[in-house]
């Protein structure tokens, strides 16, 4: 958790477009119709054959994991499910899909078991770890983050998922639910006269009674939605060419305009996740910021993954426009 909470992730892979189509190469299963194979050209360039839809899936990663139940499959595998039950409850869980391990050690032993026919990872996991999933089942990488445009990714990496399980009517659903989103929460916003207020969004760990602050800037997720309703990102931090995101401590926050609203999301189930409320209710820098004197910031409710598909960047939408129009 702390790993990917606290240190952006390092996308080796090149950047590769995407593509999908269907084969009249014969599938590996008798009982399947040639028309039925699907071959898939993955984010590393990677070109994987099934014999059909993929529906005994295993995520190694929560944006995939979230992706894929938004498409209405539910895996049969996941990683860390405890830490998905925690930090993303925007799409919830709704079947007991086996614990695979950790993100960045999935078990080898426990997904042969499975039998999957299909693996779904990211280009965080670690090369060696998808050359010995591949020897259990096929695996398909989808590019993790894209600071150059995070949304135009997560919605390709929805629509790829989808190729792979037969389900592009559902994405496409989820497509037209997701440019609505945008539209109202931009309008709400502007209705309120907020279109263009400055905006950060940043989340804290505490660790051995230190606080790290990580600012989310234009180049990440949610900076990319805020801009997208009409607000302003007020970092000035860089941030890493992957996720966007930056790092500083609360001393930082003094760079911030007066002006700026401030917003963080923790969780109460990792205590050390918000300390907003906790390690920082008393630091005198903290206290004599413009935005925590006038009440201006705000903690957007737990579950939202802030690294998730469209469905937790949509309640991410709600959360933000509630908080900054009540």
């Amino acid at each position: 958790m702390r790993r990917l909470l606290f240190t952006a992730a390092t996308t080796t892979a090149a950047a590769l477009t995407l593509a999908a189509c269907g084969t009249t190469e014969p599938a590996a299963d008798s009982t399947k119709k040639p028309s039925e194979a699907i071959t898939l050209t993955d984010a590393t360039g990677a070109k994987v054959t099934l014999d059909g839809p993929a529906t005994k899936v295993v995520t190694t990663e929560w944006n995939v994991t979230e992706s894929l139940l938004t498409l209405g499959v539910d895996p049969i595998g996941v990683a860390d499910v405890r830490g998905y039950k925690t930090w993303d409850t925007a799409v919830p869980l709704t079947t007991d899909p086996k614990d695979i391990g950790t993100r960045g050690e999935p078990s080898m032993d426990t997904i042969a078991a499975l039998a999957p026919d299909l693996v779904l990872a990211t280009t965080d996991l670690p090369p060696a770890a998808v050359k010995q999933l591949r020897k259990v089942a096929p695996v398909l990488e989808v590019k993790s983050a894209d600071g150059a445009d995070q949304i135009g990714r997560m919605l390709d990496n929805l629509d790829f998922i989808a190729q792979a399980t037969g389900t592009t009517d559902k994405a496409k659903s989820v497509r037209d639910g997701w440019e609505a989103k945008v539209a109202d929460g931009k309008k709400a916003l502007a209705d309120a006269g907020l279109d263009g207020a400055r905006f950060a969004f940043a989340d804290g760990y505490v660790t051995s009674n230190q606080v790290s602050l990580r600012p989310y800037t234009s180049g990440s997720l949610i900076g990319s939605v805020n801009e997208a309703i009409g607000l302003k990102n007020a970092w000035t931090v860089k941030g890493d060419a992957s996720y966007g995101l930056g790092t500083t401590d609360v001393e930082g926050l003094t760079a911030l305009p007066k002006d700026t609203r401030f917003a963080y999301i923790g969780s109460d189930g990792d205590k050390n996740s918000t300390p907003f409320t906790g390690a920082l209710a008393k630091n005198s820098v903290w206290t004599s910021l413009p935005f925590v004197k006038a009440g201006d910031v705000h903690r957007l409710p737990d579950g939202i993954w802030m690294f998730g598909g469209p469905v937790s960047m949509e309640a991410y939408i709600d959360a933000v426009v509630d908080a900054l129009t009540k």
